[in-house]
């Protein structure tokens, strides 16, 4: 069984920003698909296709799992709805071929990240091949963060960007914005430009104005 996992987890090998390495949020949006990413061993035909929403840290998390994949090999192809099927297909058939000469630790093992929401209709395979077997493969989805997972996040991407940000700043702003990792990172990134136009403290008017210029006075009551 694995290890339960903390509220964030560290990807030491990640560009540093101000605030030292980047950092994935968990919560109710991809604790799942955290978990099953520490075991590839135990995926059928030990392959995994990654889906989720824009911005929803895909290729962080295939990163943090290549990392921890120390006696099994972890082959990542990100971007996997852009490749050639047949190469896809051939990549498939090669896993399951190591896999026969694997040892008890547990062999190669394939992550598939696809920019694709299975909430909108998923990856669209023409290759009948491909389709079977990826089909049969695991699949994880990221989906949309809950209020607890929203101010998590703003939080994280803030210390990422080293923007200070009192204490309140989630309650107000998680109401009032899209859910949508999306629309999170880009009411962060209009707070920090704000505050340095300004050079003000990311305080509530600040807030208020990053809203506004994403969202509209208006439409902010509607969330």
């Amino acid at each position: 069984m694995n290890s339960p996992l903390p509220s964030q987890i560290a990807l030491p090998l990640a560009a540093r920003g101000p605030a030292g390495a980047q950092r994935i949020v968990i919560g109710n949006a991809n604790a799942q698909v955290a978990d099953a990413l520490q075991a590839p061993e135990q995926w059928p035909f030990r392959v995994a296709v990654l889906t989720g929403p824009p911005r929803s840290g895909k290729s962080l998390l295939a990163r943090w799992a290549q990392g921890l994949a120390t006696e099994a090999q972890l082959d990542v192809i990100d971007n996997a709805e852009t490749q050639d099927e047949t190469d896809l297909f051939h990549r498939w058939n090669a896993v399951q071929q190591g896999g026969e000469r694997a040892n008890a630790s547990g062999g190669a093992a394939l992550l598939l990240v696809a920019n694709v929401d299975e909430g909108q209709g998923g990856w669209r395979i023409a290759l009948p091949d491909l389709a079977s077997r990826i089909g049969g493969s695991l699949h994880l989805n990221i989906s949309a963060p809950d209020d607890a997972f929203a101010a998590d996040l703003i939080h994280a991407l803030a210390e990422q960007r080293g923007l200070t940000l009192p204490e309140g700043a989630a309650e107000y702003l998680v109401p009032r914005t899209i859910r949508s990792f999306a629309a999170i990172e880009a009411l962060v990134a209009t707070i920090d430009r704000i505050s340095l136009e300004r050079q003000a403290p990311a305080t509530m008017s600040v807030w208020r104005a990053a809203l506004d210029a994403l969202h509209g006075p208006e439409q902010q009551r509607l969330f």
